[in-house]
């Protein structure tokens, strides 16, 4: 054999040998629902969830190991730091048992998550993780949920980058590309649409990198009357990484080939293995992020008729 062919053949070898020895990058999937829990996160029909069936296939090809979780009474300092980056699919207020019974976290667990974000890991939130530890108005379903805080929102909505407010109908909607460049998005600089239950969201922190942008012409709800406003963002905290996208609710989306580009690139950023720019660029992306949708009551119940008497 040439010496030339040998080398190549030695040093790709060495290589395959080092990538298969190296070890896997591991991935916290927090999925407790103190509020709605939604069906592809769900126990109910199965375990493991069809969202942690997809990750787990996503994590072999990727060399990524899942751990799924719905038990907050485990976060702290010393559990956490097992982990490369943690994983939101939840709702509510963590703090309490709520609708799934799985055990709540503490306080100090949540601040734990801040402090192991702000050490240099990695936070992915999908869909309902803006649902989360809503701004002190959580069981409020009136104007106030409505509102933009700023600065007195929840210390996870500061952390996370923004809020949900609430949704209307399923449908088609387009997602405008942002910034192109950012891992996963390479191939969407045009944008992209599909079937998807959309958030409409608000608190949107200054510091955040918006990626996606939400079209809000031709959706009928009154949710969406308000301009454009980001979906999809990425932010520093501390010295660590922030991603989120408004994306995840319908199986048939966590099989869509864009929204796992969107999830690994936004994965591999989290996990600091994919470099992106964060500058902050909400007014230039989002210049109407501050409009949110008009507040429309819901209809008054029922009144339940009188019993008759016996005649």
């Amino acid at each position: 054999m040439h010496l030339r062919t040998f080398l190549s053949a030695f040093l790709t070898l060495g290589v395959a040998a080092f990538a298969a020895d190296a070890p896997k990058r591991k991935i916290l999937f927090f999925s407790k629902s103190s509020g709605f829990e939604h069906s592809v996160i769900s126990y109910k029909t199965g375990q493991p969830s069809y969202a942690e069936k997809i990750l787990s296939e996503i994590g072999a090809k990727q060399g990524w190991e899942f751990t799924f979780s719905k038990d907050g009474s485990k976060f702290s300092k010393d559990y956490l730091a097992q982990f490369d980056t943690v994983f939101f699919y939840t709702t509510g207020d963590l703090l309490e048992e709520g609708t799934d019974k799985q055990p709540p976290m503490s306080a100090e667990g949540k601040q734990a998550l801040f402090d192991y974000v702000a050490s240099g890991k990695g936070f992915v939130g999908t869909h309902s993780a803006s649902d989360t530890f809503h701004t002190a108005n959580e069981k409020d379903k009136g104007p106030d949920r409505y509102k933009n805080h700023g600065a007195d929102a929840d210390a996870y909505v500061r952390f996370l980058g923004g809020e949900f407010i609430k949704h209307g109908k399923q449908q088609s909607a387009k997602m405008t590309c942002v910034d192109p460049k950012f891992p996963g998005l390479e191939k969407y600089a045009a944008g992209f649409a599909f079937p998807e239950e959309w958030y409409s969201l608000k608190d949107f922190t200054s510091d955040i990198h918006v990626l996606l942008v939400q079209e809000t012409e031709g959706m009928p709800d009154a949710e969406y009357k308000r301009p454009p406003y980001p979906a999809t963002w990425a932010k520093a905290h501390g010295k660590g990484r922030i991603f989120y996208t408004s994306m995840g609710h319908r199986e048939d989306v966590w099989t869509n080939p864009i929204f796992q580009d969107v999830l690994i690139g936004g994965i591999k950023f989290a996990l600091g293995d994919a470099k992106a720019d964060l500058t902050p660029n909400l007014d230039k992306a989002a210049p109407g992020w501050a409009q949110n949708p008009p507040y429309v009551a819901p209809p008054p119940p029922k009144a339940t008729p009188a019993p008759k008497t016996a005649q």
